[in-house]
């Protein structure tokens, strides 16, 4: 049972990261030649699953949610800032 709430969790964290990670890739990242590399939203996911299931009270199966959502939003708003569809928030 815990293991579900921890599951649900970690899944509003990780719609959370990707709603901050894309707006922060329109935002930040627009004047970089960063979001032209097509593997930045597979590498800050990596990385963020990585360190979330590093964390002593999540699991693995929370870091990869975390990480999927943020590589999700980066890749995302990467897509969005090539293409044009910048909205000020």
């Amino acid at each position: 049972m815990f293991e579900l709430i921890g599951l649900g969790i970690a899944a509003a964290v990780g719609i959370y990261a990707h709603m901050k990670s894309r707006s922060f890739v329109r935002r930040r990242l627009r004047y970089t030649s960063w979001v032209e590399k097509r593997w930045l939203g597979i590498v800050a996911g990596a990385l963020t699953a990585v360190a979330v299931s590093w964390l002593p009270v999540l699991g693995v199966g929370a870091g990869l949610l975390v990480g999927a959502g943020v590589g999700s939003g980066v890749s995302m708003g990467a897509s969005d800032v090539r293409n044009r569809r910048l909205i000020d928030e």
